[in-house]
This record gives structure tokens, C-alpha cells and sequence, in this order.
């Protein structure tokens, strides 16, 4: 069964990452950089603190902690511990594999970084803000992010989805602790 799963993943990475464009090698490129973000990463800032006030810093200490528990777990607990070469790092693919600006990564891969970093975040803001559209757009902004390191040539689609599983796991536990923060301290500053 683990033979035909790592079949399975090889084929749909070669089919994804064989699909490929000097457009959208640069496309790609910009959209997996992670200072790319930074504008939208501002305006969401901005817009918790202007809807949420004092409570505002409840919600930017667990978006600091679902980034640093995704990207810390993803490493340590997974990357680590199981060792699966990047695509590009495999001695079987290396010579097929298609890659954008030569740039490959760590040795490791299994769990992607990038796809539990955006799925923790997509799903703390999309319980935060409850916004059936702004759901959409968040949770389509991780699958976009994550399907580009596919097509970098830099994670199996197993990688991502992996990843994308742990980081909503992540996303929905620190939006459950925000809950009982939130509450604790509502308590605290009503007897003042």
C-alpha cells in the first residue's frame, strides 16, 4: 500500500511539475516567496486591530503562535523525524525534475512548511473573522500557495497535503485557546 501511495504521489508530481511556462515559473516564484505576502499580511493586521481593539492582541499573539507551532512542528516532528527527500533532492527524479531559478530547498520535505504556515492561518482568520467569503479567499490563497510548490518542484503533492492537514489542525487548536483568552480576559476587564 506505502509503495503504491509513493507511486501515486511521484506520478501526480511529475504530471503537475511537467506543466511549466517562463510566465508562470515567474508567477509561481512570486507567489511561494513568503515576503510577497507582506501587504496582505499588513491589511489583515490592520483590520484586527481595527475591529478588535484592545482584544486585538489576544489575536496577534495566536497568529504569531499558530506560525511558530506550524512551522516549528512541521520541521522538528516531521521533516526530522521521517526524512523524505524533496522531489529534487531524489536521485531518481533529479534529472527530470523541472526547477525555477535552480532553487531546491532543504534536503527534507515531508511535511511541507509553506502549506501548514498558510493552512494555520487560513483557518484561525477564517474562524476569527466568520466571513463566508473572506473563507474563500483564505483557504483558496493557502491551496494557491501550496499547489506552487508543486509546480517549484520542491514538494510532493503527499507534502502538502500532509502539511495542509497539520496546519488546520493547528489553525483550529490556537483558535480554540484564542476562544478561552478572549473569554477570560472579557471577564477580567468588565470588573475593572
Amino acid at each position: 500500500m506505502l509503495e503504491y501511495l509513493n507511486q501515486l504521489d511521484t506520478t501526480i508530481f511529475k504530471f503537475i511539475n511537467g506543466i511549466h511556462s517562463p510566465v508562470w515559473d515567474e508567477i509561481m516564484w512570486w507567489i511561494s516567496g513568503t515576503k510577497s505576502w507582506i501587504p496582505l499580511y499588513i491589511v489583515i493586521i490592520g483590520f484586527i486591530v481595527y475591529k478588535f481593539r484592545w482584544r486585538a492582541l489576544i489575536s496577534l499573539i495566536c497568529i504569531a503562535l499558530v506560525v511558530t507551532l506550524a512551522d516549528q512542528i512541521s520541521v522538528k516532528a516531521f521533516k526530522e523525524v521521517f526524512e523524505r527527500l524533496r522531489p529534487c533532492h531524489n536521485p531518481s527524479l533529479q534529472s527530470i525534475v523541472h526547477l525555477v531559478h535552480n532553487k531546491c530547498g532543504g534536503q527534507y520535505g515531508f511535511v511541507s512548511s509553506h502549506a501548514a504556515n498558510t493552512f494555520a492561518i487560513a483557518v484561525f482568520l477564517s474562524k476569527l473573522f466568520n466571513k463566508k467569503g473572506f473563507t474563500w479567499f483564505i483557504l483558496i490563497w493557502a491551496l494557491v500557495v501550496s499547489y506552487s510548490r508543486i509546480y517549484l518542484g520542491v514538494h510532493y503533492p503527499f507534502d502538502i497535503l500532509c502539511g495542509a492537514i497539520l496546519g488546520s489542525i493547528i489553525g483550529y487548536l490556537v483558535y480554540s485557546l484564542h476562544q478561552v483568552l478572549q473569554r477570560n480576559f472579557s471577564k477580567y476587564f468588565e470588573k475593572r
